[in-house]
């Protein structure tokens, strides 16, 4: 990886910002993240500068900014561009940090007119690289702790003492799990050795930033990993014990996993197939309460794990509440999890057990629903995705939740009938609707209030013995159009 050859473009809205802090006299410099992925060519998600120039005297060099915290940081706002990501770019002094009693902030800041006063207050050397610009382009690259090093050698390593860092900011000990999970680094052994020791502090954390850490790792290519990395150093152990509980627990021979392995596999095939947080959340979660569920069958000499999805929705509910999840997630995930044990013989299940299924669930989450079956079939092993009989279920699934061919389908009602053609309630006025019926199901476009209402007046002239017959006409054509719409969504599927 050269130094100059993989830089990713520098939009406009950045490097006018540092060519307006150097045409006042001062120092700047790209730093942090988005210079860790310009060396590795990825886009950055965000900007970061930083100066020798203080609040004070950063605002006057920019048509409009905001200055509302305590560390020093100016947001340039620059309101013609497109990208929400170049909106607002952060100007941050040069800084120095003493005392973190919480374990999370500086008690006092102070500014800084070295560079070198700012980097080693970093957290990971693969964030404490600088970089100036010259045309839009990296000009000179200070990097005192050998970050690039490090990027080339995909290592995650904290700038100077570990367990200093980790203190000033106990943050930093799930945060070094979620960088070295999305880059695909591994820790230094140092630094792990670190992060087992202090996540006894995890705790001082508010559970909404460990929660974004944690979807982070979950959001993922490699999220598994991820996972697999918070429970070597202890971090699972302290923000969701329940999950660990599965290790080494064995279950029936449908799985070629233990508990464990299975739901890590889970959640990895949900990332393969990059669906949403949701999905991935229930897929990691789904058989969390197997092991306190789990039961011996004598008769059957295998395991049983009856309830186990009850069990573990409410479980569930307790962990994704404790990390403060929004209530919409929570509801939905512990859903998926609730009714996921659906599966069943397909030959014997009735449209009617589909249909209270998909009102258990809604048919709003219906889909996710059999995604997160297929990622669990996945899950214990087998290679096959979409076997005949998931293929079966999604095929029943959809036939269930069909419009079905009916007069509701009508744009007119007895009622508006009845204004209509000022007839009183009978049964001529359910043999016009079917007349109606097989007209708008040989041409749709008759479905219209006009028509519907003209037609209807001139039907209900005709001799009721007519209009049975006209009705019994409808019936047999729609009873045909039934059979056609699920021929045509068997045929979809591929199944009988």
């Amino acid at each position: 990886m050269e130094k100059t050859t993989k830089n990713t473009a520098i939009p406009t809205e950045i490097t006018s910002v540092i060519e307006a802090l150097e045409k006042g006299g001062y120092e700047a410099y790209l730093i942090g993240g988005c210079v860790r992925d310009l060396l590795l060519g990825r886009t950055p998600r965000d900007w970061d500068v930083t100066t020798n120039a203080t609040p004070e005297e950063i605002i006057p060099l920019f048509p409009k900014t905001f200055y509302e915290n305590d560390f020093g940081t100016v947001g340039v706002v620059n309101e013609e561009t497109g990208d929400e990501r170049l909106r607002v770019v952060e100007v941050t002094p040069y800084r120095l940090e003493t005392g973190y009693s919480d374990f999370r902030h500086p008690d006092e800041v102070k500014f800084s007119t070295k560079l070198e006063d700012d980097l080693k207050r970093r957290d990971f050397t693969i964030n404490a690289i600088a970089v100036s610009l010259s045309n839009g382009a990296i000009k000179d690259i200070v990097d005192l702790y050998g970050g690039f090093k490090d990027i080339k050698d995909k290592i995650v390593r904290t700038v100077l003492n570990p367990n200093d860092r980790f203190t000033e900011d106990a943050l930093r000990i799930i945060r070094a799990i979620r960088l070295a999970t999305e880059l695909g680094f591994t820790i230094n052994n140092d630094t792990e050795m670190a992060i087992q020791s202090h996540t006894k502090l995890l705790p001082k954390i508010s559970a909404e930033r460990i929660r974004d850490e944690f979807i982070k790792v979950i959001m993922s290519k490699e999220p598994k990993r991820g996972i697999e990395l918070l429970e070597k150093t202890g971090i699972l152990q302290v923000i969701i014990p329940e999950l660990v509980s599965g290790k080494g627990v064995e279950q029936n021979q449908a799985h070629a996993y233990d508990v464990w392995e299975h739901l890590l596999r889970t959640l990895q095939h949900a990332a393969n197939k990059e669906w949403p947080l949701d999905i991935r959340l229930s897929a990691l979660f789904h058989d969390i309460s197997k092991p306190e569920t789990r039961r011996f069958s004598h008769e059957t000499k295998q395991y049983t794990f009856y309830g186990h999805e009850v069990v573990g929705s409410r479980v569930t509910k307790k962990v994704l509440g404790r990390l403060k999840f929004p209530t919409k997630t929570v509801e939905k995930v512990t859903k998926l999890i609730r009714w996921h044990m659906f599966f069943s013989d397909t030959e014997t299940i009735s449209l009617s057990a589909v249909r209270r299924m998909i009102n258990n669930v809604g048919v709003e989450n219906i889909w996710d629903l059999m995604n997160v079956r297929i990622c669990d079939r996945i899950g214990t092993g087998r290679p096959k995705e979409n076997p005949y009989r998931l293929r079966k279920y999604k095929a029943m699934i959809e036939e269930a939740m069909r419009d079905p061919i009916s007069v509701k389908m009508l744009k007119i009602d007895g009622k508006r009938l009845m204004e209509v053609t000022h007839e009183t309630p009978g049964p001529k006025i359910g043999y016009v609707l079917s007349a109606l019926l097989e007209e708008v199901l040989e041409n749709p476009k008759l479905n219209t209030n006009e028509y519907l209402d003209k037609r209807g007046a001139e039907l209900i002239k005709l001799p009721e013995s007519d209009l049975k017959k006209l009705g019994e006409e409808a019936k047999e054509k729609k009873d045909g159009k039934e059979e056609e719409n699920i021929e045509e969504i068997r045929k979809k599927y591929h199944v009988s």
